[in-house]
């Protein structure tokens, strides 16, 4: 039997106590690694406060007033007065029709109308003086009658004559094609040298008052129906104006609030949608006739809503809708509730958590229902996404410690 060497029993030794280091250390390591760490997570308190309950509705902006000028003359067009696409106010000239013929019409009136007075005339001299001799007995009866019935006749003479010449005068106005309403017009419908009004009022351009302008918008005759009942029951208290806000169709808000002018009474039979119309002042002319925009309006207060991050709230496997609600001792759990209307970015809560209660917005990968966590004030615009970077970061340099 060889001898073993005092070398090879010194390194036989320490490769022993190596060994049992590792073993002594390592159920020490795994107890601390298992130990159960509180996982930080965003919670929001909820707080009962007046919530203005807003509904958006899909809508389109109309002129307060528009007015096709037509030329209610036939004649020719002998020059045009205003630029295209321009502002015009009410009783400026557009066009200018040729006036001779017109003119001729109104002296040929007038001339007819002199030679009916002086017909008048000398019917008054002449009743007059049978008038004077009737009582003598020099004419009869029957020719004072006569008399009288040419003058009747003459001045129902002078008075169509009148007419004619208010007539006359009237076209050569209407020579002069004026605008009806103050406000934009658009493009010219006729040129210079074109005929107009030869066989009906020739429609020569359009004018649109867009300062204010208004805005309609529908809403389900089911949803007027139920908010009539939540301000008759107490649950919301009734705005003393309906305030419209616009959003643009590049997602920016309209500076300018809105009012709402009226509710139209009849129902669309194919749709189900009333027809509302709000009024908006439009100073710099950035809403134009068709345009597409979003309405908000606020349709009643709700005195002491709670109102969660719709991120916050879950579907579980049934589809019902529920929440994690931290309670006193950190512990979560989970919450039934049963939603309204949504607000902006915010769900209204009819039932099932109260005020003071604490919702978890954020964290939902680090627990489960039952775990003790570690609850944050949420902070708006942080999402999960930064939440689970900020957990990654932590969790690095604990392994690096």
């Amino acid at each position: 039997m060889q001898e073993s060497s005092p070398l090879r029993d010194s390194a036989t030794i320490v490769l022993a106590a190596f060994l049992l280091a590792g073993c002594s250390e390592g159920p020490a390591s795994t107890a601390g690694e298992g130990a159960p760490v509180a996982q930080e997570v965003s919670v929001i308190e909820l707080k009962a406060a007046p919530l203005p309950i807003v509904r958006e509705l899909p809508g389109r902006i109309a002129p307060t007033r528009i007015a096709e000028v037509r030329a209610r003359v036939s004649g020719i067009i002998e020059r045009r007065n205003f630029e295209q696409g321009s502002d015009v106010v009410k009783d400026d000239v557009l066009y200018q029709i040729d006036a001779k013929p017109f003119e001729i019409d109104l002296q040929a009136a007038q001339a007819a109308l002199q030679k009916a007075m002086a017909a008048l005339n000398q019917e008054t001299q002449n009743e007059k003086r049978k008038e004077a001799l009737a009582p003598s007995g020099t004419i009869s009866q029957s020719q004072l009658d006569m008399a009288v019935a040419a003058l009747r006749q003459a001045e129902a003479d002078v008075a169509a004559r009148e007419a004619d010449v208010a007539r006359a005068k009237l076209n050569l106005e209407y020579t002069r094609v004026r605008a009806p309403i103050s406000g934009r017009i658009g493009r010219a419908l006729v040129t210079e040298g074109a005929l107009v009004g030869q066989s009906e009022a020739t429609h020569v351009a359009t004018i649109q008052q867009l300062n204010p302008i208004y805005t309609d918008f529908t809403r389900s005759i089911a949803e007027l129906n139920q908010l009539r009942h939540e301000f008759d029951d107490g649950v919301l208290e009734q705005a003393k104006s309906a305030r419209l806000r616009l959003i643009l169709d590049n997602g920016e808000v309209y500076p300018y609030d809105g009012k709402l002018l009226f509710s139209d009474t009849t129902v669309d039979a194919g749709t189900g949608q009333v027809t509302l119309r709000g009024e908006f002042q439009n100073p710099k002319l950035e809403l134009l006739p068709g345009m597409y925009v979003r309405v908000q309006i606020e349709l009643g207060i709700d005195s002491d809503a709670l109102a969660v991050p719709q991120q916050a709230v879950r579907r579980n496997q049934a589809g019902a809708s529920e929440v994690f609600v931290v309670d006193g001792d950190n512990r979560t759990r989970t919450a039934p509730v049963r939603l309204g209307r949504t607000i902006d970015d915010r769900w209204l809560v009819l039932d099932g958590v109260k005020a003071g209660d604490r919702v978890v917005v954020d964290g939902f990968q680090k627990f489960a229902a039952g775990d003790v966590v570690k609850p944050t004030p949420w902070r708006e615009g942080r999402s999960s996404e930064e939440d689970l970077r900020h957990a990654a970061g932590a969790d690095e340099s604990r392994s690096i410690r």
